[in-house]
């Protein structure tokens, strides 16, 4: 049986935005290649956040659901 994840994937904005898709295709590869599957993705861009994380207020944001074993 495989349990359900969600996933927020937050990236510097730093990082171009085929960077960006690059990093998240990796992520998605490790679950994936571990008997896992993605059921749902949603790339929500770059975005203001609502407080800074490493003095930074922007950031790409993706969101997936996934399904994989629990370990």
């Amino acid at each position: 049986m495989l349990n359900q994840y969600e996933t927020v994937f937050i990236a510097t904005p730093v990082l171009s935005e085929n960077q960006m898709k690059e990093a998240v295709q990796k992520f998605k590869k490790v679950i994936t290649d571990n008997s896992g599957e993605i059921v749902h993705e949603e790339n929500w861009g770059l975005k203001k956040l609502a407080y800074p994380i490493q003095k930074s207020r922007l950031a790409f944001i993706t969101w997936l659901n996934s399904k994989a074993q629990a370990i």
